[in-house]
C-alpha cells in the first residue's frame, strides 16, 4: 500500500478552521485568538477577525487552491474539533478553547465532495456521543478525530468501550492525536500516550495514531516501541505522518526510514495549515533534489516528496474508506 500512483492520495489530516458566524456552530475563546497558532493562521491567510464570513470563505478557498494544484494529493479529510465536556456529559464552554462543529464540517464536505471528506470530531465524554456517531455516520463521515490532551478525556477509560464498539460497527476509523500538544492548549499531556489507545483497538475500532506516535519534544521518541508493538499486534492499527517535518517531530520521520515494517501502516497526512519543512531531507538527499524540495511550495507535494526521497513509503486513507452509496450527503443540522 506504500506506492500510490500520482494524484491518488488522500490527506487524512487537514484542519478545518473557522471563526464563529451565524449558524456555523463554531467557537473560539479570546485566549485562543491570541495563541501562536491563530496568530500564524491569521497572518498566513491574511484573515480578519472583524469579518468572519469572508475569513472563513478565504481559508477554504486557499485550501482548495493548494489542494487542486497538488500533483500527488486529490482529496483531504477535513477535521472538526469537539469541545470539552463535564462529567455529566454537557459541553463545558468555559473549558473549551476552540470548537469546529460537525455540521460545519459536513456542510463544507458536502459543498466540495470531489475535494473533501468529512472528518467529524466527537468527544466520547459527551452525553450524546453514541447518537452523534450514528448521525454523523449516516451523513457520510469518513472518520472521527479526537484530541484527548485538549478535549480533556482519557481514551483508556473503560466507560468509552461502547463508543469504540460503535466506531467498529460503523466502520469509522478513529484518528487520535499522539504526543504533546502545542498548537492548541493541552491540559493533561499524559493522555497523548498512544498506549492509551489499546482499549479502542481491542474493542475492534480502526485506530490511526496521528504524527506516527511522535512524542513531539524533539529530544527522543519514547513512544516508538509502542508504535512497533501496535503494528505487530493489531491489524486495525495505522499511523499518519502529519507534522513529521516540523523540527520537534522530525526525529521520528528519520527513524521511520529504517523500519519498513512500520511504513506499511503509514498513511499520508500533512497537518494543514501547519508548514511543511524541508529540513528532514538535509544530508539524506543530493543537492539537486534538496533544491527541488525547497522550490516545491505546495505543502501536500512537499510532504509526499520528502518522504519518497528519504525512503519512506506511505499509503492512502483511501484504503480505509468504507463503501458508500452514490447518494449525496444528507444530514439534519
Amino acid at each position: 500500500m506504500n506506492n500510490p500512483s500520482p494524484h491518488s492520495l488522500i490527506d487524512c489530516h487537514v484542519h478545518l478552521a473557522a471563526l464563529p458566524e451565524e449558524k456555523n456552530g463554531c467557537f473560539i475563546s479570546d485566549k485562543m485568538l491570541k495563541s501562536p497558532l491563530f496568530r500564524f493562521l491569521l497572518w498566513k491567510h491574511r484573515l480578519s477577525v472583524r469579518d468572519p464570513a469572508n475569513a472563513n470563505r478565504k481559508y477554504l478557498q486557499d485550501l482548495l487552491e493548494e489542494l487542486r494544484a497538488s500533483r500527488f494529493v486529490s482529496q483531504a479529510v477535513l477535521l472538526g474539533m469537539d469541545g470539552v465536556y463535564s462529567s455529566n456529559g454537557r459541553l463545558d464552554v468555559n473549558a473549551t478553547e476552540f470548537l469546529i462543529s460537525n455540521d460545519y464540517v459536513l456542510t463544507q464536505a458536502n459543498t466540495y465532495p470531489d475535494e473533501f471528506l468529512p472528518g467529524v470530531s466527537i468527544n466520547p465524554q459527551r452525553g450524546d456521543a453514541i447518537e452523534e456517531l450514528h448521525r454523523c455516520a449516516e451523513a457520510g463521515a469518513a472518520l472521527v478525530k479526537v484530541l484527548p490532551n485538549t478535549q480533556q478525556f482519557d481514551p483508556a477509560h473503560d466507560r468509552y468501550k461502547t463508543f469504540y464498539r460503535t466506531l467498529a460497527s460503523l466502520k469509522l476509523p478513529l484518528l487520535s492525536h499522539v504526543g504533546y500538544e502545542f498548537s492548541l492548549i493541552g491540559k493533561d499531556q499524559s493522555v497523548g500516550d498512544p498506549s492509551r489507545l489499546r482499549i479502542a483497538l481491542e474493542e475492534g475500532a480502526t485506530v490511526i495514531a496521528a504524527h506516527a506516535c511522535s512524542y513531539g519534544l524533539m529530544i527522543y521518541e519514547k513512544f516508538f516501541p509502542t508504535l512497533v508493538d501496535f503494528v505487530n499486534r493489531y491489524s486495525n492499527f495505522y499511523a499518519d505522518i502529519s507534522a513529521l517535518t516540523l523540527p520537534n517531530r522530525m526525529r521520528m520521520l528519520r527513524k521511520l526510514r529504517h523500519h519498513p515494517e512500520v511504513c506499511d501502516r503509514l498513511l499520508f497526512g500533512t497537518d494543514y495549515p501547519l508548514s511543511v519543512f524541508h529540513l528532514p531531507a538535509w544530508g539524506l538527499v543530493n543537492l539537486r533534489t534538496l533544491w527541488n524540495l525547497i522550490q516545491t511550495t505546495n505543502r501536500f507535494d512537499r510532504q509526499f516528496l520528502i518522504c519518497r526521497h528519504i525512503g519512506i513509503g506511505v499509503g492512502s486513507f483511501r484504503n480505509l474508506i468504507k463503501p458508500t452509496s452514490s447518494q449525496p450527503l444528507q444530514f439534519d443540522p
